[in-house]
């Protein structure tokens, strides 16, 4: 720092503002300590800074598969939360969500200077496999790790009962399951919601069929479905593949919910823009990302632990158009 103060004929204190983003340096100065930071190879020791200040204002966050809705909507939510607190977000995308990716990720991030964590589903991972740094806040979107770690879920178990429900309420005998990867925590909540609805109501459950969460998947599991005459309703464990099991109906003559009633699950933007409307089951990742942030900073600014803590966020069914009563003609 003082050799770039003596490059740029200020002081190490305008220098310091200029590395921290203080607004009280003209901008003529700030170019001048900028351009002499760039030909020394100067860059701030985040360290010396966090000790001084008590924070690198800055949160490390793990997640799987950006492409995916759930995902990338919560990162999002994560980021905008940050931002209001004046933190900046260190993201690490994992290959897979087993406990080694996930523990390798962690040690990526906690060597960047991190003030905490956050993990977006840490699916296959569990409370004994994760390698956590001792005494860094973590916070987990994954209800598993209650006790250990402070939670935020959405009820997923809710959600998939109140679509099963609302499909039998309709009339159907039964309801078909289109369900997410084996390795998702949410989709085999999902899944077991779904049976346990349909056991309680004493009506079969059929085997259910897996789709990796892509409108693709949704697609070529629902041309299967499409040839069956005993499908008449058909709850998805995400819209994408609802609106691939759209086209497959579509493809196959079929109609929804004339032939063959939909529910989706998470109430992305696009669902109400199908034709029909999708019924679906909303989820809110804006407070999802908002209290995961909320949560972390309370252990970050109080020292606290609050390993016990869990917030599970209610959902709602969201009613459309692409559910009726069955059709005679099926079933």
């Amino acid at each position: 720092m003082a050799d770039v103060a003596a490059l740029a004929g200020v002081s190490s204190q305008t220098v310091s503002r200029v590395s921290t983003g203080a607004g009280t340096v003209r901008p003529e100065t700030r170019r001048r300590v900028l351009a002499a930071m760039t030909e020394l190879g100067y860059s701030p020791n985040n360290a010396a800074r966090a000790l001084r200040y008590g924070s690198f204002e800055t949160i490390g966050l793990i997640a799987h598969r950006l492409a995916r809705t759930g995902e990338s909507r919560t990162v999002e939510a994560v980021v905008d939360a940050a931002r209001l607190h004046g933190y900046t977000v260190s993201l690490v995308d994992v290959q897979s969500p087993s406990s080694t990716d996930v523990s390798e990720a962690v040690a990526r991030l906690s060597h960047q200077a991190i003030d905490g964590l956050i993990i977006i589903r840490a699916e296959t991972a569990t409370p004994a496999t994760l390698a956590l740094p001792a005494r860094l806040p973590v916070v987990v979107s994954d209800s598993r790790f209650v006790g250990h770690h402070p939670a935020v879920g959405t009820d997923q178990t809710a959600g998939s009962r109140a679509a099963v429900e609302h499909l039998l309420a309709l009339g159907h005998r039964t309801v078909h399951h289109i369900a997410g990867p084996a390795d998702s925590a949410p989709a085999q909540l999902r899944v077991e919601a779904w049976r346990r609805a349909l056991e309680d109501g004493g009506r079969p459950a059929p085997p259910p069929v897996r789709g990796d969460w892509s409108a693709r998947s949704g697609y070529e599991q629902g041309r299967g479905l499409a040839l069956d005459r005993t499908v008449t309703a058909v709850f998805c464990a995400n819209d994408e593949m609802a609106a691939g099991l759209y086209r497959a109906l579509h493809e196959a003559g079929l109609r929804v919910p004339d032939d063959v009633s939909v529910v989706g699950f998470d109430d992305i933007p696009l669902a109400e823009y199908l034709w029909p409307p999708l019924t679906t089951v909303a989820q809110d990742f804006h407070l999802i990302g908002r209290l995961l942030v909320e949560l972390l900073l309370q252990q970050v600014h109080e020292r606290t632990e609050l390993a016990d803590h869990r917030t599970l966020i209610p959902v709602d069914l969201v009613v459309r158009s692409s559910t009726a009563p069955p059709s005679a003609a099926r079933g």
